[in-house]
This record gives structure tokens, C-alpha cells and sequence, in this order.
């Protein structure tokens, strides 16, 4: 009696760890092909998204629409990944009017709710500017303290050099969810 009882513990435990085993592998395997997860540093996407956020972003056949928010590496530059919203894609021109603080793309005055203040910062950027083929336009959303595609430091995006887009806001807690 007292044998099986043991028996029945030790094949308890065990399938304890064969559960936890598998969803440790499963979770690994959707981190490693599907998602990642990033934090967010310093003030440049800020109301959106503010220092400390940590998101999670997903790669898999992605391709950059206008508005997204994504991650991007610079190959031949020593900073960390870079946070912004894809502003224009290929093929659109970019047109920013400094004086009244407005962004068009093709024309069309873009409707921003999401930045903190208007367009006023100028870069070394001349615009009008066409977004070249396999490119994006990114700017960040607090947009006269972010570094983006308005100086020439950063410039257009090459599309591989983006790891995948912002779609969901792990911490801080209070704020967990999708990212639109």
C-alpha cells in the first residue's frame, strides 16, 4: 500500500516536470521564431512609450506599414536598438513644414494623436524627401527630442534592419496590452 502511494508521488512529480519542461520548450521556441522582447530606453517615443517599458515584437513576416511602431538595429553603429513609428514607406515622400509643425506624406497632412507636441525641430534632412526602394521614414513620437530619419545620422531605414514591430506592452503592469 504504502509502495504505491510512493509509486503514484514519484508519477505525479513526474509529469509536474514533463509539463514544465515542455511549456519552458515551447516558450522558448515562441521567443526564439515569433517573438522578442525589448525595453524601452530614453524619451524619444514618449507619450507612447516611456523609458523602462518592456514590449514584446514580433518578426515573423513583417513587412513595414505607416504608423507601425518598431525596433531597429543600426549595423555600423555602437548604440542600442532604437525605438520609432514608421513614418513613410517606399515610394512616399515625406514633406515637413517646420514653421506650423505638420508632417505630409504624399501630400496628405498625417493625423498624429499620438505625439507629444508638433514637428518643430528641424534636422540636417532636406525636404522634400522620396523614400527609396527596400527603406523607411521613421520619426519618434516626442518628436523635438527624438534623433530619427530627420538627420542624416540615422537617415532612411533599410527594412533589415528592422527586428520587428511593437505589439504588446509587457511592464509596467498598469499599462499591459496591445500596442496599436
Amino acid at each position: 500500500m504504502q509502495n504505491k502511494k510512493k509509486r503514484e508521488r514519484l508519477e505525479n512529480a513526474f509529469e509536474w516536470v514533463d509539463a514544465l519542461v515542455s511549456a519552458a520548450v515551447i516558450v522558448v521556441l515562441l521567443f526564439t521564431f515569433f517573438f522578442r522582447t525589448v525595453g524601452v530606453e530614453g524619451t524619444s517615443m514618449v507619450p507612447t512609450l516611456e523609458e523602462g517599458d518592456r514590449l514584446i515584437i514580433s518578426h515573423l513576416f513583417y513587412q513595414p506599414q505607416q504608423g507601425d511602431i518598431v525596433v531597429i538595429v543600426q549595423p555600423d553603429s555602437e548604440t542600442p536598438a532604437i525605438i520609432k513609428r514608421v513614418i513613410a514607406v517606399a515610394g512616399q515622400t515625406v514633406d515637413i513644414d517646420f514653421s506650423r509643425g505638420i508632417v505630409m506624406v504624399d501630400g496628405q497632412v498625417l493625423e498624429e494623436p499620438y505625439i507629444s507636441e508638433p514637428t518643430y525641430m528641424k534636422r540636417d534632412v532636406q525636404f522634400p524627401v522620396t523614400v527609396p526602394e527596400g527603406c523607411v521614414f521613421v520619426m519618434g513620437d516626442n518628436r523635438n527630442r527624438s534623433l530619427d530619419s530627420r538627420d542624416s545620422s540615422i537617415g532612411m531605414i533599410d527594412q533589415q534592419s528592422i527586428l520587428g514591430k511593437a505589439v504588446f506592452r509587457l511592464f509596467p503592469f498598469q499599462k499591459m496590452g496591445w500596442i496599436p
